[in-house]
């Protein structure tokens, strides 16, 4: 059995759930709305047992690359690296952290604080990328929004490329009494990547005309994994709403400009969508040795950089 940690909001009874033996990975949020409880993220019953598959459920956070490396092969001044293959054999997929256990160095009723070090906690993938790192997640209730802070730190000698993403699955609708039907999703999103078996092919065209997220567009018809990008948005900060109309509820998640990248994922046969913020595309690290600006970060040696995403529930307002 894997450890778990239970957050609660002392005010609303709002709770989290966290594994830290699974990537750190907050795999349950339930808010409380006029007293009824609003389950928000979706993850497989046997989550918290630690036997389902690491990224099928909850939160996983994705780093020092979100989503793919093509061919699991990339060349980061003058050394080629190569990592381990999905499933599939085919590329790399979704970083070193999100399967691996995290060590917890704070706690308390409403907040947990993981760190994952690549040459401590996956000393077997030290070798896998340019330099170690650390990063540090703090998940805190704050009444029925769940924050989470991340620090990241360059802890080696040589300088850190870096690209950070959350997986996060909403679970849909927001009520017994509503339909999955009746829930939109709207993401301040123009343009996307175009893809090729998963990987961008470095082109970005107009969002498909049949697909309209700044209006509003009904999860249920959607088929997407896609990276989109060019969000158009105001003020410091941009909103990612699912909205169920018939329980008159939503969802929102907000994140700086950093994340310039949203991947929406709509596993078939389950009430899910996957709204995920990227601060680079998938392959960004190849991209850019293509010349494209994909979005890669460098962090210099003792260097910090820190960011943070919101997920809140609250009703409609008319």
């Amino acid at each position: 059995m894997t450890r778990i940690i239970q957050l609660v909001d002392q005010q609303t009874g709002a709770k989290a759930s966290i594994s830290p033996d699974v990537g750190f990975n907050c795999y349950q949020f339930t808010a409380v709305i006029d007293n009824q409880p609003i389950e928000v993220l979706d993850a497989p019953d046997d989550f918290a047992a630690g036997t389902a598959r690491p990224s099928s459920g909850g939160i996983p956070i994705l780093f020092p690359f979100p989503n793919r490396i093509r061919g699991g092969e990339f060349t980061w001044e003058g050394k080629t690296y190569h990592l381990p293959l999905n499933s599939q054999g085919k590329n790399a997929i979704h970083g070193f952290c999100y399967d691996r256990p995290w060590r917890v160095t704070a706690q308390g009723n409403d907040f947990a604080t993981g760190e994952f070090q690549l040459s401590v906690d996956a000393p077997d993938r030290l070798e896998l990328w340019p330099s170690d790192f650390l990063i540090c997640v703090d998940y805190e209730l704050i009444h029925n929004r769940l924050r989470a802070n991340f620090r990241i730190t360059n802890t080696g000698t040589r300088p850190l490329p870096w690209g950070l993403g959350t997986h996060p699955y909403f679970k849909l609708p927001l009520s017994p009494q509503s339909r999955f039907e009746d829930c939109l999703l709207e993401v301040p999103v123009t343009e996307q990547f175009e893809l090729v078996e998963s990987l961008p092919t470095g082109k970005v065209h107009p969002i498909d005309s049949e697909i309209e997220f700044r209006e509003g567009a009904y999860v249920s018809t959607l088929k997407l994994d896609d990276v989109f990008t060019s969000l158009d948005f105001d003020g410091p900060q941009f909103d990612m709403v699912l909205t169920d109309e018939t329980a008159g509820l939503q969802v929102v998640q907000t994140c700086p400009p950093i994340f310039r990248d949203v991947v929406i994922y709509t596993p078939q046969g389950r009430p899910t969508v996957c709204v995920e913020p990227y601060t680079c595309p998938t392959d960004a690290i190849n991209l850019e040795a293509r010349g494209m600006d994909a979005g890669i970060r460098v962090l210099a040696p003792d260097a910090e950089f820190h960011t943070w995403v919101d997920i809140s529930v609250s009703k409609v307002m008319a």
